[in-house]
């Protein structure tokens, strides 16, 4: 299959780039998701300066935590909210200066409504994308009632035939939701516990575990994987080579959402006036249509998305839906090392 053969060279490319710097311009370190190293948010950087940051690419945010707490130097660093209150417990990151960003009042405000994003100290996080969690299907073999429920993924039907995200912030959001949990703010221990029995019954059901977007395209395109929780651009991926899928934000018990952004890394290497026009390069209304033409996500920037039809926002899934929505909120550190060691032992069989 041509389709399988290119999103199989995709994800190589994607491993073989993770967490490996890309050279270019020396002066500004930008430690990213795997894929960010988009062209058409960089317009306003690389017409400026000619050339792209020098990108370090991470598979997930433990994975981004634990290079720059073992003394990995970026300038800027791009995490998801959730993780954002051990970056400032730890001491790594420093406010941001809004008045050198340019559209700092078109951001959304609800992505701003949080004490660990903005507090009397300032503004530590500069939210820009934000998209789902949800059910990705094969439209071709799996019926549209089979995944209108998060017990999908429990079902024998789909043994060995579902795929589900290697990081603990998705895999807890499926578990709170599909034992009727909706906001892990103040997860009690039975409600933990009852989560964790709930992903050990799925768990012998599960070919692969996805670590990035690019792996769980190949899985899907291949025929392997039915099923998915997966992100909005695993999907585009496979919308992009007319695979069959579809993604339901829409089931009984929920879907997830969340939003990522950049933090000021403290005591950074590069220069400083380099990682505000990265910003403002990223903030730029045309990074809006490139950030939903090459990930399926929305922009953080209300007004140029705004620009964007809204059957395109619909085609990319990232329009709004009506659903119970768990919201990857920030948890505490505690928290989170709670549920990355039981997700560990989960896998490991335990």
């Amino acid at each position: 299959m041509i389709r399988a053969k290119y999103l199989l060279a995709t994800a190589a490319t994607v491993v073989a780039f993770a967490g490996a710097a890309r050279a270019a311009d020396p002066e500004l370190v930008v430690f990213d998701w795997a894929g960010w190293e988009i062209d058409g948010v960089l317009t306003d950087y690389v017409g400026k300066h000619g050339q792209k940051p020098t990108y370090s690419f991470f598979a997930d945010d433990d994975e981004a935590f634990q290079k720059v707490s073992s003394g990995f130097k970026s300038d800027v660093t791009h995490p998801c909210v959730a993780s954002l209150p051990r970056y400032r417990e730890a001491g790594l990151i420093e406010p941001w200066d809004t008045s050198k960003i340019n559209e700092f009042d078109k951001i959304n405000p609800v992505l701003m409504n949080s004490s660990v994003v903005k507090d009397d100290g300032g503004v530590w996080f500069i939210p820009t994308d934000y998209a789902y969690t949800a059910v990705a299907y094969n439209t071709t073999e799996v019926p549209v009632e089979d995944v209108a429920s998060l017990q999908v993924f429990a079902d024998p039907k789909y043994a060995g035939r579902i795929s589900l995200p290697d990081n603990s912030d998705d895999i807890w959001a499926l578990a709170f939701l599909a034992t009727g949990v909706q906001d892990w703010s103040a997860v009690t221990d039975e409600q933990f516990t009852a989560a964790a029995d709930w992903l050990r019954t799925v768990h012998p059901n599960v070919r692969a575990y996805w670590a990035d977007p690019a792996e769980l395209s190949q899985l899907m395109a291949t025929g392997e994987v039915l099923v998915s929780w997966s992100w909005n651009d695993g999907v585009a991926l496979l919308q992009a080579e007319d695979f069959p899928i579809g993604f339901n934000r829409s089931p009984a018990e929920g879907a997830s959402t969340w939003f990522c952004g950049y933090v000021n890394m403290k005591d950074a290497p590069g220069s400083e006036d380099k990682a505000y026009d990265f910003i403002n390069s990223m903030m730029a209304h045309g990074s809006a249509q490139a950030l939903l033409d090459e990930l399926g996500y929305a922009h953080s920037n209300t007004a140029a998305m705004a620009d964007i039809p809204l059957e395109a926002q619909q085609a990319a899934f990232v329009d709004q839906v009506s659903t119970p929505l768990l919201a990857q909120s920030p948890v505490s550190s505690e928290f989170r090392e709670k549920m990355i060691q039981e997700f560990e032992n989960i896998k490991a069989g335990f």
